[in-house]
């Protein structure tokens, strides 16, 4: 299996120095072509548990290795719009089947166990832009993004199927696990139920106006048929998600350090479960409570979340809180109600490494009351469940260290995560996990 990884891994180094040459060739402004492969070995040290259950991490299991590759073609279709293609090849599996923290320690790892490398289609979205206003500033070509002289302000509307990751909750120090921490909780707002497939994608309609310091966004998607799905709902007037969220930049000119603030709102309908029904329904039948036997249409979660980060010269700090009713059941991120972060990453230009980049971050994940006790009447989610609960919050302290080798676009990354109460349960942990993130970017 790991033999199989090496391989794959030297084949896509191969394909990505080629796709490097392809893009030089190319005329910038009419398209753009982007490769990144990132393979995570991951382990966690043995620890101590008064019991387990269906989705508990194991006490004691071996290494888990991950990947992903995903090519970002763009193209020019005509004034101000282009066309997006991303097709993406993801393999590999989590820590126990990833189940067994909310917080899960690797973002690359997906809610299904395919050691196999499988092919699919991750994006492919039009994007159309209307400008508002005559001044003119150039932008630099990056993934999803053709370079382009674009105005202050302006429209956007981008339709197809996209991750809504990709444009809202956004923050330069804690949002790509690829590059950045890996934690769950720390690429998202935890408490956001994001809606997406099982592999973190969905379609509909996103649209966002920016007016100089400002930006507003939001955005109507599908949802998955059952709790973590693949096969998004077509019944739009019962099953949707919907999400607000506005950016504000402030600029402090006597230290040129940046302020940036986001705040969201989300709602998301579908043929969801009830908790606190669940445990009626259990007990009156003498059986432990079943979210899946209490679906319908009708049902909602709603909340939101507030993303803060400020930057400095080589680097910054970051916060952020989000909540979520907790009354019905998490149907596609993960089994998160409230979360709180906190952290800061810097590169190495102290010690000349400027290329390097060093984080350090805090997690604390609850739930809402019914949710616990769902839990605690030996309920199962699809992310957590140890056959009973002896509740506390999840704490996560994740560390890295991103070392830049050379002139390669390959980075190697050392990750160590401590969870104590994985799963919000007192009776198992704490748990030591550590990991190499091996990345590759062109």
């Amino acid at each position: 299996m790991k033999r199989n990884f090496l391989l794959l891994l030297m084949g896509l180094l191969t394909l990505a120095s080629r796709a490097q040459i392809i893009r030089d060739t190319l005329a910038r402004q009419n398209w753009s072509l982007h490769v990144q492969a990132t393979v995570i070995p991951q382990y966690h040290f043995n620890f101590p548990a008064t019991y387990s259950g269906d989705n508990s991490l194991s006490p004691s299991e071996g290494t888990k290795v991950s990947l992903t590759n995903t090519y970002y073609i763009g193209r020019r279709l005509w004034k101000h719009a282009a066309l997006y293609i991303n097709p993406e090849v993801a393999g590999g599996e989590g820590l126990s089947k990833t189940t067994g923290v909310a917080g899960f320690p690797n973002g690359e790892t997906f809610r299904i166990g395919s050691p196999n490398p499988k092919l699919y289609l991750a994006r492919l979205y039009l994007e159309q832009k209307f400008f508002l206003t005559a001044d003119r500033a150039t932008t630099n070509e990056d993934v999803n993004a053709l370079r382009e002289t674009l105005p202050s302000s302006y429209i956007a509307v981008r339709a197809g199927r996209f991750s809504l990751a990709d444009f809202f909750d956004d923050n330069n120090y804690s949002h790509d696990p690829r590059t950045d921490f890996m934690n769950w909780s720390l690429m998202s707002a935890g408490a956001w139920d994001y809606p997406a497939n099982t592999r973190g994608y969905t379609n509909g309609i996103q649209a966002e106006i920016k007016l100089h310091t400002w930006t507003l966004r939001t955005s109507a998607v599908q949802v998955g048929e059952v709790a973590n799905g693949n096969t998004l709902d077509t019944r739009l007037e019962q099953a949707f998600g919907t999400v607000f969220e506005a950016e504000k930049i402030i600029a402090l000119p006597k230290k040129k350090n940046f302020f940036v603030i986001r705040m969201g709102g989300f709602y998301n309908k579908s043929r969801m479960g009830n908790y606190r029904e669940a445990i009626d329904k259990g007990i009156s039948q003498y059986a432990p409570p079943d979210i899946t036997a209490t679906r319908q249409y009708g049902r909602d979660k709603k909340g939101f979340y507030i993303n803060t980060e400020y930057d400095r010269k080589n680097g910054g700090f970051f916060g952020r809180y989000s909540w979520n009713d907790g009354v019905n059941e998490t149907w596609a991120f993960t089994e998160i109600d409230r979360s709180f972060s906190a952290g800061l990453s810097f590169n190495g230009t102290a010690w000349n490494r400027k290329s390097d980049k060093i984080g350090l971050a805090y997690v604390g994940n609850g739930l809402s009351g019914d949710h616990r006790d769902y839990l605690t009447q030996h309920g199962y989610g699809f992310i957590i469940g140890d056959g009973s609960l002896h509740y506390g919050i999840e704490h996560i302290v994740e560390a890295f260290y991103s070392f830049h080798p050379g002139r390669l676009p390959v980075f190697i990354s050392p990750d160590y995560q401590f969870v104590l109460h994985p799963a919000y349960n007192k009776d198992r942990g704490p748990v030591h996990i550590v990991a190499l993130r091996l990345h590759v970017e062109l």
